[in-house]
């Protein structure tokens, strides 16, 4: 060997820490410890310096606040529904049907590439009847006959706008307030701050439902339910419509449950060992979960038996909540899963994307959604769950007043419109019988009381009790929230 190589000089100038470590016994014994430091405050997820509450598993000092909720029922309705199809009645667009948006109410907004090589955008007005419902004479869609019933326990939001203008940094954005994947759910936020209420049954929970539309749906991915840098005991335990409701959670054939328990103890005897020697509070979560999968096996068959449910239950619902996996069955479930102590549960019901035959397809996903939602709301009303039970009612945008394709007296379809939205909430700390916002005649700009992302994460949480500013976790060396650095409480929603 070149003596030049070996000399003791160059031998320290070629000797990297990986090879400081493997070589040096002083390494073994310093460097893992050291090095486990290092990664406990910088390239993990750094712990909670407040501690948790014994009981719920939430972090001390939460809720900052008197909580009007208790828990929350997200109802996502993914691909996006046409707010001026179900709530935003515009009857002036009768008299524009097929003129060109104007550019003073377009104003150069970017728009997507399905539309942006159209020579025209036609104005298509909305060919369903609007009714005043309710007490408060809120104008809905003949399409929503079973909202109109429960119009007076619910506040719409007619003002909702978002900056992404397509499907997978929307729906990002809205779930995890980043429009970049990486962020915790925001069911993660919540079960990381509150902990459960029920330490048989996950604190989140997520239940998807697919298209009654024929138009091919928008994908759903898992990291919309994920925990991001939170320690993963937070993601969202996602249930199963056949089969195992959660994936294996059965014991497999010959596995006795003593021998399951003894194989779990001694498990997590050995996760605890690696937990003090790296310091990764990755191993404590795997301990817990292995735990909440041992206590879901006895709690888990008894909330899926619907066999106790009353024949009244499944006609508020619809009959298709007897066939498990659909809208109406999920929010069946989702009410047995809230009067259990769930905190978060979180529906996604696929095929709101109506790009072409939107008067088909909303029509079919209407008749899907319209009832069992109404129910839930008022099954929670009568079983006295309603006012520490927050509903959300939301997509991810809204659709243009524009024709997307062509425009017929009996068809068309309309592109993603992020700039105004309709959604709705019920239930904990919120009014009811109330409208907020203002849309301009095309349903296009905002007029008056709008209500960003940011803003509606910030009012969901302080219902919870949360002041959303304080609801931190440091990774890599910077503190993260649910609203970034943005989002004002809806103060006129609230109770």
């Amino acid at each position: 060997m070149d003596p030049e190589i070996t000399s003791p000089r160059n031998l320290v100038l070629r000797m990297t820490r990986r090879h400081f470590f493997r070589r040096s016994t002083a390494g073994v014994a310093l460097g893992i410890p050291a090095l486990a430091s290092l990664l406990s405050s910088e390239g993990f997820a750094a712990p909670e310096a407040a501690g948790f509450d014994p009981k719920t598993g939430g972090l001390l000092g939460f809720p900052n606040f008197a909580p009007k909720a208790k828990r929350v029922i997200y109802l996502h309705q993914s691909g996006a529904p046409s707010q001026i199809d179900l709530y935003d009645h515009k009857p002036n667009l009768v008299k524009w049907k097929g003129t060109d948006l104007p550019d003073s109410v377009r104003m150069g907004q970017r728009i997507t590439g399905m539309t942006s090589g159209q020579s025209t955008l036609p104005v298509a007005p909305s060919i369903f009847k609007f009714h005043p419902a309710g007490e408060s004479g809120v104008e809905l869609s003949e399409l929503l006959p079973h909202t109109a019933k429960i119009v007076d326990d619910i506040t719409i939001v007619k003002t909702t706008f978002t900056e992404a203008i397509n499907h997978d940094p929307a729906i990002t954005f809205i779930q995890t307030g980043a429009q970049q994947p990486g962020r915790p759910s925001m069911g993660s936020w919540v079960s990381y701050g509150l902990g459960s209420e029920n330490q048989n049954l996950p604190a989140f929970v997520v239940l998807i439902s697919q298209a009654n539309a024929l138009n091919i749906d928008q994908p759903l991915f898992s990291r919309l339910w994920g925990n991001g840098f939170l320690p993963s005991k937070y993601q969202g335990v996602k249930f199963h419509a056949g089969g195992d409701p959660v994936l294996y959670l059965s014991n497999p054939p010959g596995i006795s449950p003593t021998t399951r328990r003894r194989m779990l103890d001694g498990v997590a005897k050995l996760n605890r060992l690696l937990a003090e020697k790296y310091g990764d509070p990755e191993i404590e979560s795997r301990v817990s979960q292995y735990e909440m999968a041992y206590r879901m096996q006895t709690s888990v068959p008894d909330l899926m038996d619907l066999s106790k449910e009353p024949e009244s239950t499944f006609a508020l619902y619809g009959q298709d909540s007897r066939k498990p996996g659909t809208y109406a069955a999920n929010c069946l479930l989702a009410r047995r899963l809230s009067e259990r102590g769930v905190r978060f549960v979180q529906l996604y019901h696929r095929g709101w994307d109506q790009h072409n035959d939107l008067p088909r397809d909303i029509s079919l996903q209407a008749k899907g959604t319209d009832q069992a939602s109404a129910a839930l709301v008022t099954d929670l009303k009568q079983r006295g769950l309603l006012d520490e039970t927050l509903v959300i009612w939301a997509g991810e945008f809204g659709r243009t007043v524009y024709c997307q394709g062509k425009l017929t007296d009996e068809n068309y379809g309309r592109d993603h419109h992020p700039r105004c939205f309709t959604t709705w909430m019920a239930g904990g700390g919120v009014k009811a019988g109330m409208v907020i916002g203002k849309t301009d005649d095309y349903c296009y700009n905002i007029l008056e009381d709008p209500v960003h992302i940011h803003d509606l994460q910030a009012t969901i949480l302080h219902c919870l009790g949360i002041d959303h500013t304080k609801l931190t976790y440091k990774f890599q060396g910077r503190y993260f929230r649910l609203t970034d650095i943005a989002g004002n409480v809806v103060d006129k929603m609230l109770v």
